[in-house]
């Protein structure tokens, strides 16, 4: 008797990606940076990849070498005003802003590890969509095809600093891993102009150093597991001796990807940082501040179900957990004398649980689609206390427990009305919670107070876009994207008097502008660009109408990036980025201004061997001065000219 034949088994793909961008994404105002402009950054730095999508802002300009961890908050379309993110940054799906203080850091996300970065520009619904006011930055972690088994890079700069880092991404069986590590140090440049400095000012050191370690197992042909573990530890300098900061961190999740008919995607994930800064006194040059230490930990997941409904939809059903707890203990000091005259603590727990459900309806060049999200959110084990420098308690404040419920919604349309040529569509709500930082800790940069409120409200964002594709030809495309962002409620530092500021909820943050973005591949020359012009202004009534009209502070109107380079063959790459960003001000009552700076960066890469290139980076290479920092005529300076050189090592 013949054998029956046997089916041919089917073959295991290992992506080690969560499940695949629905039909409808672009609908939303979507960029997505390549491997190749990830790779060249002049810096290094994730914060300078970010900048070449327009409309990126960080509370202040500095990057993560030379400005305090607690402003690194980030946010798209002018809708800032202080330093909390307002926008949801992922790494291979898991949010990565502090729990405590909301900023982000970047220090622990090193660009070498990275395939892709996305970013959505405009509020979204999906998970995790609570903290996505102004869009969502997704980082994805790259493996062997896209980073080789080996890669590492050593370059040191003109000032003698070092970067180093060394990635390996080996195939394991059916799967991969991946095991990065990387360090960055130095003695930093002067912040501080040299009309201004003192005995005391000092340059801005850094160290930091950061291991990640990734490993990806298929279950079956349909199904693998994701688990991850990310560490940092970051140490700078800034403007005086003793003027010293840390942050640290440990992350880990694990995720379930599966692929077949009821498609699913499982996370969990815990994270643990600390943050510590010492204040020193721009007068006396004494210590008046020690933040000890402000330990957080969040934890939560998510969980999403895509059933077989139809091959023109595709629906996603789900739901996150997002948990977020912490406290500061700090101590204050007196500058004439140096005694310690408090000490403090504060803190809380936020927590947030969504449900959210989206559909993406193809009919023939149309794709629509509509998603909801329901959120239960609760503030709750709030305090306050301070103690004199004896020990005997002051205040003591405890804060009542909030809760309740927030819906939101968001839907679009695409229309590929030709080959050439896309037209879409959008709207959409969303909110953020305050964070732990903004209800209840207080803070000084001298000689200003800016006091916390635990009575914030939590912000409410209504918006609306719509935009065009052009594709004339392969290697060739433009966009252009028109929208209207309105964040109600928004936290802003509101100026009570000259040496005091709360944070308070205005009555919105109006945001108006366009974006534009083009990329052209014109055989070994290719341009990536984008500029983003917002009109965005508070509207304010009650004890902060004095801001009703005003620009929110440390928001440019106008923003432009542009990217030229030259791949004349295999592991050769010249390239130039040329970056405006305009005039802003430091503060809400638009006294001090932060001049506009136009910046000119470039890379070169040349092979020398098999497997090893000569990299030849520069940073601001027109030595533009910018401004970072202007308070009342004391300013400090961004990244003077800096210029790296060393060896990058690629195998494949």
């Amino acid at each position: 008797m013949a054998r029956a034949q046997q089916a041919p088994a089917s073959p295991i793909v290992v992506t080690g990606r969560g499940l695949p961008e629905t039909p409808a994404t672009p609908a939303y105002d979507t960029v997505e940076i390549e491997r190749n402009l990830i790779a060249s950054s002049a810096s290094g730095r994730i914060e300078d990849v970010l900048s070449s999508v327009a409309g990126f802002t960080q509370f202040r300009r500095s990057d993560s070498r030379s400005s305090n961890p607690s402003a690194q908050g980030v946010t798209l379309r002018a809708l800032g005003g202080n330093a909390s993110s307002r926008a949801l940054v992922l790494l291979d799906g898991v949010p990565v802003a502090n729990p405590f203080f909301g900023y982000i850091p970047f220090s622990a996300l090193s660009p070498e590890r990275l395939a892709t970065v996305r970013v959505t520009r405009g509020g979204g619904a999906g998970a995790f969509g609570s903290g996505a006011v102004s869009g969502t930055i997704e980082l994805e972690t790259g493996g062997p095809d896209t980073l080789g088994p080996v890669r590492g890079n050593l370059l040191v700069d003109q000032r003698g600093e070092t970067q180093s880092s060394l990635t390996l991404a080996p195939r394991l069986g059916q799967g991969f891993a991946v095991a990065s590590v990387a360090w960055d140090r130095g003695k930093g440049f002067w912040t501080t102009p040299a009309d201004q400095r003192v005995p005391a000012s000092a340059r801005a050191r850094y160290d930091s150093l950061s291991g990640a370690l990734r490993a990806v197992a298929p279950l079956d042909s349909l199904t693998e597991l994701q688990a991850s573990v990310l560490l940092y530890d970051d140490d700078r300098q800034l403007r005086f001796a003793g003027a010293e900061s840390s942050s640290s961190g440990q992350q880990a999740s694990l995720r379930l990807v599966g692929r077949g008919d009821w498609a699913f995607d499982v996370l969990g994930y815990v994270q643990a940082q600390d943050f510590s800064n010492v204040v020193i006194s721009s007068s006396s040059f004494r210590k008046v501040l020690d933040q000890v230490k402000t330990p957080s930990s969040g934890y939560g997941g998510k969980i999403e179900l895509r059933p077989p409904v139809g091959s023109r939809h595709v629906l996603r059903l789900g739901a996150d957990l997002r948990i977020a707890e912490g406290q500061l203990y700090e101590e204050p000091f007196s500058a004439a004398t140096g005694a310690r005259t408090a000490i403090r603590r504060a803190g809380g727990r936020n927590s947030d649980i969504g449900f959210y459900l989206e559909d993406d309806w193809t009919i023939g060049d149309l794709v629509l689609t509509a998603g909801a999200r329901a959120d239960r959110w609760r503030v709750a084990d709030g305090f306050y206390r301070e103690a004199d420098a004896a020990g005997v308690v002051t205040i003591d404040d405890s804060f009542a427990e909030r809760s309740g419920w927030e819906g939101n919604f968001r839907g679009g349309a695409l229309w590929r009305a030709s080959e050439a040529v896309a037209l879409r569509a959008a709207a959409y709500t969303g909110f953020r919670q305050p964070t732990l930082n903004e209800l209840y800790r207080p803070f000084v940069v001298f000689p200003v107070t800016t006091l916390a409120n635990a009575e914030l409200k939590n912000e409410r964002l209504e918006g609306y876009e719509i935009g065009m594709e052009l594709t004339p030809r392969e290697g060739l495309s433009f966009s252009v994207t028109a929208f209207d962002n309105r964040l109600k409620d928004a936290i802003a530092n509101v100026t009570l008097s000259p040496t005091l500021r709360q944070r308070q909820n205005v009555d919105a943050i109006h945001a108006r502008g366009l974006e534009f973005g083009t990329s052209a591949q014109l055989g070994s020359i290719a341009f990536d660009g984008s500029l983003a012009w917002t009109d965005s202004e508070v509207e304010a009534s009650g004890v902060s109408a004095n801001l009703d009209g005003r620009r929110p502070a440390q928001v440019p109107k106008l923003m432009a990036s542009g990217t030229l380079a030259w791949t004349p063959r295999a592991g050769w790459r010249v390239a130039g980025t040329l970056r405006h960003v305009g005039a802003q001000f430091e503060d809400d009552q638009e006294t001090d201004v932060l001049p506009a700076a136009t910046t000119l960066d470039g890379f070169v890469q040349v092979p020398i061997a098999t497997g090893l290139s000569f990299i030849l980076r520069g940073e601001n290479l027109l030595d533009e001065r910018i401004v970072t920092r202007n308070q009342s005529g004391s300013i400090d300076l961004g990244t003077p000219r800096t210029v790296w050189a060393g060896l990058r090592v690629g195998l494949r």
